[in-house]
């Protein structure tokens, strides 16, 4: 077996605050991502984009990007849409969401952009 990590995360060094199960692993490249949202349709799951500014990022509540793609397939439409969040909210973090609606509940949800967190003075 092999032995357990312990990643340094720390509150007084935001950019070593993790993001959810995917943010421990190494930064997706755009094909790992569009092959997260093919399973994403896949699995029949509606997909939705949220965002929000860095300094939040541990909130609960981050700000939703348009309603949710209800029965949307198109891999590609979606990618557009993460592009078009990323764009209209410079300096967010974006995330993409799976909602199962059989067990209602989340099925997948992943950073699929990490904004650059800036130093604030003390």
């Amino acid at each position: 077996m092999s032995e357990v990590r312990d990643y340094p995360s720390r509150l007084s060094d935001p950019n070593s605050r993790k993001l959810g199960t995917f943010s421990y692993l190494p930064q997706m490249s755009d094909e790992e991502i569009r092959k997260q949202i093919q399973y994403i349709v896949s699995k029949g799951w509606n997909p939705a984009i949220e965002h929000t500014e860095p300094e939040y990022a541990f909130s609960h509540y981050w700000y939703m990007w348009k309603l949710p793609m209800f029965g949307e397939t198109d891999v590609d439409r979606i990618l557009a849409e993460v592009d078009a969040c990323m764009r209209a909210n410079p300096g967010h973090h974006v995330r993409l969401i799976g909602y199962d609606n059989y067990r209602q509940t989340q099925g997948a949800n992943m950073v699929v952009f990490k904004a650059p967190i800036e130093a604030k003075p003390c």
